[in-house]
């Protein structure tokens, strides 16, 4: 009997030596002697077959996982990676790994010092630094997991290393930057659905050498009151604003006497109102076609010291001007072209005077009709070239005035120009060209020059801002024979803040006004400097000095006057 075992065994022994030898990656010979060994175990030969390496390979290694029965399983194999001949093996702990970041360690190298913190760009995550001593891999935004044995290789375990497989990184959020605000002292409005409403109200108060401004005008006290209201719009699409803007100018009685203390008129002959209304909207049909409106609404008076005021005026004639002009765009790849038609009409107030007679002034009255075509090509960013042409007609309420003349006339333009958008440091346009107006009386010569109109907002430094402008027109004239008046304005603003509170302003323009059929040229100079600080968001104090002066052709005519204001400005 103990033979017949003996034998049992020893098949089943070759049999297992079979197996493992048809096994791929496994085709070795058995180890001399492992059958005497075996039939020399006695009753241990099933636990020797187990712990057999022939066996292990066929069957994978025995689980011990108390959670799992123990079984044979069979290994998972990985894919191949990359073969490690002739990499270096690093064993144990590299030198200085525990060492602190700065000084000295036992490799007695000196730490070089920390770099500034790298601002990290939005969802992008910095890779850390290498422990001291350790070569680091080729840069990869990668995460490293550890596969599981490839299949076939002898002693091949589930825990053996072998190249990482690429995964992508995970981003991580940057900080959000912290918004600085530009102006600190802006108004931040009421707001009212989708509109902001920007209410202010200034009061100012002064000394005016010359208010009426002739060769020896008598000084007086004066008092403003302006009231102002913006509203702007925030459609996604469509933009509407409103630009509302008036003052009265109010003198004491100061200015109705002479030297010697006789009246000469009412105290109230230069109170003046003036109002300045502008209604914007923009309708966008697509991404390439829009309309533009404009609504306006002009309350004023002629300027003191004009030849159409009259002699003997109780107080200066109201004149008001309302319009409207719609103009279409369509952008054509660079090409832009707009088309805009405009209607005025302009009505002068009667004349009151200081024996309590009165005269109208419909000979004055008139509507305007008038277009313009716009050309422009987008050549570079920032830069767009345009021509401009257009004309009018003023067609008077009488078809002859208080002189027996017809004033009705007909005008031309053409300019030339560019707008200006370069890195938001100058923003505006600026155009020369040539006007003309003909009038249908005879007797009343044409009005023709040169014109230049400009506006341009220079932002020179963060703290100095340049503002120009300049304009061209022709004005009427109420005076026997003067077809009209060819007026070109100048101006020069710059603005510094001294500080943020603090704003100084400095201003100069030139003006000149050519009497065509009256051999009269003035030439107007103002120079001005004003101080606004910012005390909070919706209270301010304003201070402004100004000069004003007139050089003409014609003697007697020539003034300077002097103005000092200091007031309050609250707004919301």
């Amino acid at each position: 009997m103990p033979r017949l075992c003996s034998v049992l065994t020893a098949a089943a022994s070759g049999v297992v030596l079979f197996m493992a030898a048809l096994a791929p990656g496994h085709a070795q010979a058995p180890r001399p002697g492992a059958t005497a060994q075996s039939s020399q175990a006695g009753g241990n030969d099933q636990g020797n077959l187990f712990r057999m390496p022939e066996a292990a390979a066929v069957f994978g290694p025995l689980t011990t996982d108390p959670r799992a029965p123990g079984r044979f399983r069979r290994a998972i194999g990985a894919s191949a990676g990359p073969t490690r001949i002739g990499q270096l093996q690093v064993y144990g702990t590299p030198p200085a790994s525990g060492a602190g970041a700065t000084g000295f360690d036992s490799t007695n190298v000196k730490k070089r010092k920390a770099r500034a913190a790298v601002r990290q760009k939005p969802g992008v995550s910095l890779p850390l630094p290498p422990p001291p001593g350790v070569v680091p891999d080729p840069p990869a935004p990668t995460v490293p997991i550890r596969p599981a044995p490839q299949p076939g290789r002898r002693g091949a375990t589930a825990g053996a290393s072998a190249p990482p497989a690429l995964v992508p990184a995970i981003e991580t959020p940057s900080r959000r930057l912290r918004v600085v605000e530009a102006d600190p002292f802006a108004p931040i409005g009421i707001r009212a659905g989708a509109f902001t409403f920007y209410p202010a109200l200034e009061l100012m108060g002064g000394f005016d050498s010359n208010p009426a401004h002739s060769q020896n005008g008598r000084s007086s006290w004066l008092g403003i009151v302006t009231p102002e209201l913006k509203v702007r719009s925030d459609w996604e699409r469509h933009a509407f604003s409103a630009d509302i803007k008036g003052s009265y100018t109010g003198y004491s009685e100061r200015f109705g006497f002479t030297d010697n203390g006789t009246p000469t008129g009412t105290p109230d002959v230069l109170d003046r109102p003036y109002l300045d209304a502008r209604v914007n909207g923009r309708l966008e049909v697509n991404s390439r076609g829009r309309f533009d409106v404009e609504g306006r609404v002009l309350v004023g008076t002629d300027a003191p010291g004009s030849p159409n005021i009259q002699a003997g005026l109780a107080r200066l004639p109201i004149t008001t001007t309302v319009g409207a002009t719609v103009g279409y765009t369509q952008i054509f790849n660079r090409f832009e072209l707009t088309a805009k038609g405009a209607v005025d009409r302009g009505v002068w107030q009667a004349s009151t005077f200081t024996d309590g007679e009165s005269a109208g002034n419909e000979d004055r009255n008139y509507d305007e009709f008038g277009g313009a075509l716009r050309a422009a090509y987008d050549l570079k960013p920032g830069i767009k070239p345009f021509i401009e042409v257009g004309g009018g007609t003023r067609v008077h309420d009488l078809k002859f005035d208080r002189n027996g003349e017809q004033r009705d006339s007909n005008g031309e333009y053409v300019k030339v120009g560019t707008t200006f958008e370069i890195t938001r440091k100058l923003v505006g346009e600026a155009a020369v060209g040539y006007l003309a107006r003909q009038y249908k009386d005879p007797g009343l010569q044409g009005i023709g020059g040169f014109l230049f109109n400009a506006s341009l907002i220079y932002s020179m430094t963060p703290l100095t801002t340049v503002t120009a402008t300049a304009t061209s027109a022709v004005n009427e004239v109420i005076v026997d024979g003067v077809s009209g008046n060819l007026s070109r304005d100048f101006s020069l603003q710059i603005d510094h803040a001294l500080r943020r509170w603090l704003i100084g302003t400095a201003k100069l323009g030139y003006g000149n006004d050519d009497y065509v059929g009256l051999e009269r040229h003035d030439n107007r100079f103002y120079a001005s400097f004003a101080l606004l600080y910012k005390l909070t968001r919706e209270l301010q104090l304003k201070g402004e000095v100004r000069r004003d002066w007139l050089v003409s052709s014609v003697p007697g005519v020539d003034y300077t006057a002097n103005q000092f204001l200091l007031g309050v400005r609250m707004q919301r």
